[in-house]
């Protein structure tokens, strides 16, 4: 018999229970500290107030998940999705986010990444244009979010 698949960090919590808020927070760490390439591409254009001046945070735990990107001033969360990826599933777990905790899922794959970094940036800031901000002064003002030297500025 084969062994039982492990979760992705899109499936935490699927089959009962789940893992512990410790447990995935651990492995969000791990995953900023091992990020592929297309993930590291796109960050490297993310960071630092780069995209539209806003903020984005990496491998963020939200609810059983990790998410690979978050805008916490547009509620906007990015996956980077790899060959794996099921549309059917990952359609359920957006319509969860979203209803869940009101959050707006956006996905491109590794290859459109990799291919056409250019286009992606382009449809994300067209994206974040389109999204209301959640705090009455937008950027100017928002709670402020915990911040690791790992995620830079």
């Amino acid at each position: 018999m084969p062994a039982p698949k492990a979760p992705s960090s899109s499936e935490e919590g699927v089959g009962g229970g789940g893992v512990s808020p410790e447990t995935l927070r651990a492995r969000a760490a791990r995953m900023r500290r091992d990020m592929p390439e297309p993930e590291r591409r796109l960050w490297n254009e993310l960071r630092g107030k780069r995209l539209s001046g806003l903020k984005f945070r990496r491998q963020v735990v939200t609810g059983h998940r990790i998410v690979d990107f978050f805008c916490p001033a547009k509620g906007l969360v990015i996956e980077v999705d790899g060959d794996t990826h099921d549309p059917v599933t990952d359609a359920d777990r957006d319509r969860a986010m979203l209803r869940d905790h009101g959050f707006t899922t956006v996905r491109f794959t590794n290859h459109q990444i990799m291919r056409n970094l250019d286009g992606v940036l382009e449809k994300l800031t067209s994206v974040l244009e389109e999204t209301a901000d959640r705090w009455p002064k937008g950027r100017e003002h928002h709670p402020q979010t915990p911040s690791s030297e790992e995620e830079g500025a």
